[in-house]
């Protein structure tokens, strides 16, 4: 009997140890620091069309998280709006802005009404906050043409400054 009771018990034990690994949690992603490259998120636009960073490689690459709700997001959004038009007419430079905790609909209407034309996308799974290891909105991180990470804005800036200008134009024409 007692043969039986210790055979139990080990297999019990194997039993919950193979469900421990097999169950483990999936890695953490690991935050994004400048002079790194970050995980290659899938984003989704308004229209349902899906990128990958990775696509945008090859590009200096503008990627901000806003959301209408937010009063510094919405007093950088002109100026974010007059540094598209300007430097998207050059196929090396990409804006990608993600609506963080906002309703899509809402936003659609508010780009709309305020004539805004920049791309505005989606991260459905969250991957990007955990990413790039955001703390709030605004938040804004610029990629080199190689993908790593090469500036971090945390708050609004004036994105059409000519330092910002200088300082993108000097990424853009980088070999």
């Amino acid at each position: 009997m007692k043969k039986k009771g210790v055979i139990f018990l080990i297999i019990l034990i194997a039993a919950v140890a193979l469900t421990f690994f097999i169950t483990k949690p999936p890695q953490t992603t690991k935050i994004t620091t400048v002079g790194s490259t970050p995980y290659d998120l899938e984003l989704t636009d308004i229209n349902k069309n899906r990128i990958k960073l990775s696509d945008l490689k090859g590009s200096v690459v503008l990627v901000n998280f806003w959301a209408t709700w937010c009063e510094s997001c919405v007093e950088e959004l002109p100026s974010m709006e007059r540094l598209f038009r300007l430097l998207s007419v050059n196929s090396r430079f990409k804006m990608v802005t993600i609506l963080y905790k906002d309703d899509l609909q809402q936003a659609s209407g508010y780009m709309k009404q305020n004539g805004y034309t920049f791309p505005v996308y989606l991260n459905p799974d969250q991957a990007g906050i955990k990413t790039f290891g955001l703390t709030g909105v605004p938040e804004t991180f610029i990629l080199d043409k190689k993908g790593i990470l090469r500036h971090k804005v945390i708050g609004p800036e004036d994105w059409d400054s000519p330092r910002v200008i200088e300082a993108l134009r000097t990424l853009i024409n980088e070999p």
